[in-house]
Formats: structure tokens, sequence, C-alpha cells
């Protein structure tokens, strides 16, 4: 009691006790302080989180150089220093040394970003040699601490030039004292597939840094989740909206030290209706110009850069256009049939085919559960990736398809985000998607790491509805065939 009333009079901070399982502390508890503003009001003027932020304005050319702390210096000195307690990292010799690679007057190598040797060694035990375009143009100025915008589609290495944003911001910034529950830096994406991809991204590339990564999505354990905010020091912490909503509101983190702030796939937010939790959140963190901000997007539509203009200071922009739409390794073939004969086509295309590994796309979850369920008493063996499935049962089942334990998954399109398996061989798009970007990422699936893959579309009555708008935005007219 007397703790909480000093604290009251003061508004300084108390030294901490026992985290909140009642075990003794990974490191020091965030002390009470007021919740962030998450009422979906527009203010900027209002508090986040009751500190008072004493940084001065962000020069965006070297915010990198710039210790970010919310709390007086006065306070600071008189608070117990957290015990800033870390993962063990793996302290086998290693040099640069160890790591050549030639210089290519046409290339940009990861040498030439000067990053922290840490760094190198996580980018070198993944096999990364020279950046992809996107990174060799964004990464010079976000090092800076630039904010930076950028225009890519999936697979340019878009999630590498954010990540090693971060950790070059991070172990180059020390801040005085670390409270648990506070991130650094936060990365939010849409869907549950593409934060787990980000934070297995992150964690190989921060391997051999000692920062610690947290990913929080919906469908996994709350509870285990929340001790990892609340026990740990958490330096990058991956998210999806409504889960980071859910832990804000239970006061279990805290953004008002966010440094780096990254918006992935904003164009897909948009779609899906996220921007009111996304508008929230990046209201509790730092105003525009005392963090860094990295916007991601396939497409920089009106609605997109009122976000930019919101949410960004005088940001790089970077467009990466896809040299085509449509890979040139993917064969795409389009046949005519009635929507009464789909699944008797699918049936042949599979004994057909006999696909090594195949993912069948259709558009809505009910008639995935079905199309999986048929299939499976047909004598296949197929699973299901769709929003209705539990999130540990989605990481499972992704899985099994990864290792080849099962050979056909059947998916929707938001499931379908973040999968990542090199060996697919063939899509089947059991229904032609409604937005044209869809059908790309789709087929985007197949003919991964130089191989040759095979796209398959069943076009009937209802699809032939989307089939200009797919045919203007590929640049090309579809071949439509009797199978």
């Amino acid at each position: 009691m007397l703790k909480k009333f000093l604290q009251a009079v003061t508004g300084k901070k108390q030294p901490a006790g026992k985290n909140s399982s009642g075990g003794k502390p990974a490191t020091q508890a965030r002390p009470a302080k007021k919740p962030a503003d998450i009422s979906g009001k527009d203010n900027k003027n209002a508090k986040r989180g009751g500190k008072k932020s004493n940084q001065p304005a962000k020069d965006t050319h070297q915010a990198a150089h710039q210790p970010h702390h919310g709390a007086p210096a006065a306070a600071k000195k008189s608070q117990q220093k957290s015990a800033d307690k870390r993962k063990v990292v793996d302290d086998t010799p290693w040099s640069i040394d160890d790591f050549k690679v030639e210089a290519d007057p046409t290339k940009t190598r990861f040498h030439d970003m000067d990053l922290p040797d840490s760094v190198m060694r996580g980018i070198h035990a993944l096999g990364f040699q020279y950046c992809t375009p996107i990174q060799a143009e964004s990464l010079p100025a976000a090092l800076r601490g630039r904010d930076t915008i950028g225009q890519a589609q999936t697979g340019t290495g878009k999630s590498a030039a954010f990540l090693l944003t971060i950790l070059n911001r991070l172990l180059t910034v020390k801040p005085e004292e670390r409270f648990a529950s506070e991130p650094r830096a936060l990365v939010i994406a849409p869907t549950r597939e593409l934060v787990m991809q980000i934070g297995k991204d992150a964690e190989g590339l921060a391997k051999y840094t000692g920062l610690n990564v947290v990913t929080i999505v919906g469908g996994m354990d709350y509870e285990k989740q929340r001790a990892q905010l609340r026990n740990n020091v958490v330096d990058v912490l991956v998210a999806t909206p409504g889960r980071l909503i859910d832990f804000m509101r239970s006061q279990d983190v805290f953004l008002d030290q966010i440094e780096v702030l990254v918006l992935d796939e904003a164009d897909r937010m948009l779609d899906m209706g996220f921007i009111p939790d996304v508008r929230r959140i990046v209201r509790a963190t730092p105003t525009k110009d005392q963090r860094q901000t990295l916007l991601y997007s396939a497409t920089f539509n009106y609605d997109v850069r009122i976000l930019i203009d919101q949410w960004t200071t005088d940001p790089l922009e970077v467009v990466i256009e896809p040299e085509h739409v449509a890979t040139d390794r993917v064969e795409q073939r389009c046949y005519l049939v009635a929507e009464s004969e789909k699944y008797k086509l699918l049936e042949q295309v599979l004994a057909d085919e006999k696909p090594e590994r195949c993912i069948i796309f259709a558009n809505r979850r009910d008639l995935t559960r079905n199309l999986c369920d048929k299939l499976n008493k047909n004598g296949h063996v197929a699973v299901l990736l769709s929003g209705e499935v539990a999130q540990e049962k989605r990481i499972r089942t992704l899985e099994r398809f990864r290792s080849g334990h099962v050979r056909i998954l059947v998916a929707t399109d938001v499931a379908g985000r973040g999968i990542h398996v090199d060996a697919v061989s063939h899509v089947i798009n059991y229904t032609l998607p409604e937005d044209p970007q869809d059908y790309v990422h789709r087929i985007g699936r197949t003919g991964r790491a130089g191989a040759k893959g095979v796209s398959v579309s069943f076009v009937s009555e209802d699809d032939a509805f989307v089939l200009p708008d797919l045919e203007k935005y590929l640049g090309t007219k579809l071949e439509l065939t009797q199978p």
C-alpha cells in the first residue's frame, strides 16, 4: 500500500518485486501505469501510458544513433535497474572472415551495409550472400533511421529488409534500462501465418544477437504468450492486430518505448478491416517524429497513401515492380467446367498429374471443409487450412504438409498467406479468387526456388465474371480449354 501511495504522489516508478506468476522475476516487472489509449478516438496529444517523453524530434537520417527513452533521466536514476536476462547465445568461435562473398558490380553484398557481426553471422547461417532489389534500395536509408515505404510483392525479401533494420537499431542503440512488457520494435501483419513466418525469419536472423523475439497471434495459448510478455525483456514483438489489442487492454504489453514500427501488407489489412485496430495500436506508440516507421504494401492505392501520410515522416519510397506479374516458371492451365462437374475434374487431374505436393484453393471456408472431407472419403489424404481451424492445429497441419507426410492441402486465401513450401508441384484453383492479386499469390506457391510448377484453374459460369479483371491485371489473355 505504501508503495502504491508513494507512486501515486510522486509519479515515479517504484522498484518491482515478483512477477505476475509469483516466481522469481526474470526481469524487473513493468510498474503500474495508465493504460494506453485504445478507445478508437484520434487524439495526437493523448498521453501514452502516462509517461512523459523528453526525447527530441527525430532526424530521419540520424535517428539510428539517438537513444529512445520515455522517462526523465532523474527518475531513471532513482529506479532499480532491471536484470536484462537474455537467452543463451551460441558462443562457437566465428569471424566475419568466415563469410566471404565476392564483390559483384551488379549486386549489393550484405557486407556493404556495415551490419553488426552478430547479424552478419545470422545472414551467413541462412545462406544469404547478396541483397534483393528491395533490400539494396531501402537498407542504406533505413539503417540510418529514415522512414521507408516499400511497394513489393511476396517473395521479394522485404521481411529481411525491415528485420535487418530493426536488429541494427536494437544492437547499436543501447537503452539505459529495460522493463518487461516493453518491446523496442513492433511488427504488425494481417494473418497468423504471415506473423508466424516473420517471427521465424526474425529468430533466424537474430540467432546470434541475444535479442528476444516474441510472436503473438490469436488461437494460441493465451497464458503462455502473456508469460512471454511479462516475464522477459521483449526486444522484437511480431503480432496480429487483434491479439495485440487484447494484451494492450489487459496491460500485459506497453508500446510507448517502440523505436521501430513495421506495418506489413498494409493493403491487405485494409481489405480485411483491421485498420481501426491498427490505428489504436499506432496511437499507443510514440509519435511519428519519435519513432522509425516502415510500411510495406503490394499497392499504393489512395487509402494506403492516406495511412502513409498519417504515420510516416518524409519517407523514402521504394517500388519494386515484379519482372512478370505471373512467373514464367509456372505453367497456367484453365479448364471450362460446369460447377457440378468440378469435383469429378479434380479427381481426374489428381489421377493424371500425380502431384508431388499440391495446394487446392477455394474461396470459402465451408467449401474448403467439404472439399477436404470428400477427398479423404475417396481415398486421398488431405488436410485443411482455413480460418476456422485452431491456430495450433494449423501449425501442425502446415508442418505435416511441409515435411511431406501429406501431399494435398486444401486452403482459403487468408490461411494461404504465409505458406512458404518449396516443393509444391501443383496449385489448383477450385474457384477463381475475386481479387486478381490473390490469383498471383496462389500460383506463386508453386514454381519456387527455381523449380517448375503447374497451376490448374477451374472456370465455371460463376468464375467467368472475374476473368476480365484477372486478365487485365496479368496483362495477357488466359487460354480456356475443355478438360
